[in-house]
């Protein structure tokens, strides 16, 4: 385990969609080293069981632990579903994920009590969100479960006839219950936010998990006095799938990142570094 400032912070993922909270990261940390890690070959997650998830998902935090990450950020609704009580117990590292700080935020900014989650089916059956905002007194949740929206990211689409569709299956049942915030309970999701905005219209507020997320990191960070406000801002991307695909569908998606790929062979995963 790392204590240093300058020490990296770790962003662990099922797949894409934590590209989502690594650039929101970015943006509000631009003097921190990240290590990203995808799990593509196993994503998606979300039609997994909890079990199968959470011993998934504490490889992939093992394994940035062992690279002597400073923190580590959860960057999937799903894994933090599963996983968040037992990484609370086995790292000794500030530790940030999706799920609280995504439903405060929610909770704050809805004018009428009625909330909706789009989300994935383990999500949804860990009732990880019921849980977040049962506390919250006069709030009425609505949960969506939206498999198909992480299909549609990890092939770079994210927009079109097809996509629009499905939203508007997906989505039907949060305009029905009138709720004014939906939560885009997935880091897939704020991919897709256009096409799931243009569904539910201008009234309807959308809370990023992947921006939540970074603020709460931002905060985490501060209070623990290990912000690295002077540091290179390196970026290493390492993905257990194919790494050009990965550096195709990173880079398609958010092109910020680049579209330079090397593998690496030094570790047990497979690993693919992006330039920025």
């Amino acid at each position: 385990m790392s204590e240093t400032v300058d020490a990296p912070i770790g962003i662990f993922d099922s797949g894409f969609g934590g590209l989502t909270v690594a650039s929101a990261i970015v943006d509000q940390l631009p003097g921190e080293d990240i290590i990203y890690l995808g799990d593509t070959a196993r994503s998606p997650y979300g039609p997994r069981s909890i079990a199968e998830v959470r011993r998934f998902a504490l490889a992939c935090l093992d394994t940035l632990m062992e690279m002597g990450v400073k923190a580590l950020v959860i960057a999937c609704n799903t894994a933090s579903a599963a996983v968040l009580a037992d990484a609370r117990e086995r790292y000794h590292v500030p530790l940030t994920e999706v799920i609280m700080p995504a439903a405060r935020r929610a909770v704050r900014v809805s004018r009428t009590g009625r909330v909706a989650v789009a989300c994935t089916s383990a999500t949804a059956v860990s009732g990880v969100y019921d849980d977040a905002i049962g506390a919250a007194m006069g709030v009425e949740l609505t949960t969506v479960v939206c498999p198909r929206f992480v299909e549609f990211v990890e092939k770079g689409i994210t927009g079109g006839d097809e996509l629009l569709a499905v939203a508007e299956e997906y989505l039907a049942p949060v305009i029905r219950s009138r709720a004014d915030t939906l939560i885009l309970g997935c880091t897939h999701y704020p991919l897709l936010s256009g096409v799931i905005s243009y569904v539910l219209g201008p009234d309807v507020t959308l809370v990023s998990s992947a921006e939540e997320c970074a603020n709460a990191t931002y905060a985490t960070l501060t209070r623990a006095g290990w912000v690295n406000p002077s540091g290179q801002g390196c970026r290493r991307f390492l993905t257990t799938g194919n790494p050009d695909r990965f550096a195709q569908i990173g880079s398609r998606l958010l092109g910020k990142f680049g579209n330079h790929a090397e593998p690496l062979k030094n570790l047990s995963y497979g690993q693919v570094m992006v330039s920025v």
